[in-house]
């Protein structure tokens, strides 16, 4: 056995931690190789200067995260390289893509845990998950996507519901099914940039709608249906993106009134569906037969596992939009769609929700608490923030003088639909930026608006 002894660095965490770091950092390192016995506790204790306790809580906590293992009178051994647990590829650790309104990330070490392990299911049925699957996913997954609307307080029956590979996947086929070659699609007039590019490659026309903090005007609504004859209306109506309002009640149910007045299918895109703790029911849920509504799972569980839940209004419009499907996505992953069906049933998915409204909280409370002086408007749980600049500040001024920040910024250019943007960016507190980078970023934000003197 060599004499081998932690080597702990200066800090304010506490000394257990630092032992099971510097183990974990020697196997890394090569110091310590598998299958190696370690030194007893009490002679690292002697050697360290500590109490025996914490260098005991220091190999239980190296044991908790898989570094090494102890055998009642053998004693303590670092893990065999089968049984280690993977190390995080760096080249794949950084891929992110800033444009994107992302979900606070889990760094709960027990929660992570719980995501991983859903994985040996995944592993235990690899094969058959390889093979080519239903179009819209299968019986067995569709019931368990519709009992987690359910427990969501969306009731949709599994014939009507499908699983797509993600929101965009859903948009496409539906607009395929309900338009043709320039047709108007009706939509807010700050709207979610990814319907721009679907509806320029159909070939159709976006015409945005007025509205207020409370979600497009019913007046507004009714003279554009006259005035355009359009094939349907997409929304975005639960902590909008990017004005974060969410549109109440009433004004569901009168938007629904419209919609049942004159015939006009809803494209209803839910993306923050299962973020929202306190949001009315789907506008949907008042024009059942006109209604699509998309839950998609990326601004909460995940964009990489390129999953929505969509609800079909007629049993007659599930054979073209499962044949546009086909055409242009095939079908959903099925790891994806059976890995989110796992977290659901063992009550991982719930944890998640719970996690990322309450560090939405945070961040929008942190938000708050430095851009003071600044007009901005954030719902408490989502994911960012809709910020006016002053007169005399532009959008292009404030991006580039936070050019070189790991916060995601965007244009009001990307989300209007009429007329001249506003100066105007969407900020999202999301993604892998670390709390304490976000709060140095935002006061550097701060400073990209209120202050006058930048040189360059």
């Amino acid at each position: 056995m060599k004499q081998w002894r932690p080597l702990l660095i200066a800090s304010d965490t506490p000394r257990y931690l630092e032992i099971a770091k510097a183990i974990k950092a020697d196997i890394e390192n090569g110091v310590l190789t598998p299958g190696e016995r370690l030194p007893p506790q009490r002679r690292i204790a002697q050697d360290l200067g500590v109490d025996f306790s914490t260098v005991s809580r220091g190999y239980a906590e190296a044991i908790r995260r898989g570094y090494i293992e102890s055998f009642v009178g053998r004693g303590t051994f670092v893990r065999a390289e089968a049984d280690m647990p993977e190390r995080p590829d760096p080249r794949r650790a950084m891929e992110e893509d800033p444009m994107m309104n992302m979900p606070p990330e889990p760094d709960d070490p027990g929660l992570v845990a719980r995501m991983q392990n859903a994985l040996s299911m995944i592993s235990a049925n690899l094969v058959p998950l390889l093979r080519y699957q239903s179009i819209m996913g299968t019986q067995h997954d569709r019931e368990i996507a519709a009992r987690f609307l359910g427990q969501n307080g969306v009731v949709t029956p599994v014939e009507n519901l499908a699983i797509t590979s993600g929101t965009h996947a859903s948009l496409y086929a539906i607009l395929m099914t309900l338009t043709k070659h320039g047709d108007t699609v009706l939509c807010e007039d700050l709207t979610y940039p990814g319907i721009r590019p679907i509806a320029a490659r159909l070939g159709l026309k976006l015409v945005g709608i007025a509205g207020d903090e409370q979600g497009i005007l019913p007046n507004a609504l009714a003279d554009a249906i006259r005035a355009h004859r359009p094939a349907a209306l997409y929304l975005n109506p639960t902590l909008q993106n990017p004005t974060t309002n969410t549109i109440p009640s009433d004004r569901r149910i009168k938007i629904a009134d419209m919609l049942n007045q004159h015939g006009l299918s809803l494209i209803e895109d839910d993306a923050y569906f299962f973020v929202a703790t306190n949001a009315p029911p789907p506008i949907s849920h008042w024009a059942p037969e006109l209604g699509w509504h998309i839950a998609g799972v990326s601004k909460c569980f995940g964009a990489g596992l390129r999953l929505a839940y969509t609800r079909v209004p007629k049993q007659e419009w599930m054979g073209p939009f499962s044949q546009a499907l086909r055409s242009t996505n095939v079908m959903a992953s099925p790891i994806s769609v059976a890995l989110m069906g796992r977290w659901i049933e063992d009550g991982t998915a719930l944890a998640l929700q719970e996690f990322v409204r309450r560090a939405a909280r945070e961040r929008q409370a942190l938000a708050k608490s430095i851009l003071t002086g600044c007009h901005f408007g954030g719902a408490s749980e989502a994911f960012n923030i809709w910020l006016n600049l002053p007169i005399g500040t532009s959008r292009a001024e404030v991006l580039a003088r936070m050019a070189n920040r790991q916060i995601g910024i965007m244009p009001s250019d990307a989300f209007t639909t009429n007329g001249e943007p506003q100066d105007a960016v969407r900020v999202c507190l999301g993604g892998p930026i670390t709390i304490d980078q976000l709060r140095s970023d935002l006061i550097a934000l701060k400073d990209a608006i209120l202050r006058k003197d930048w040189l360059g």
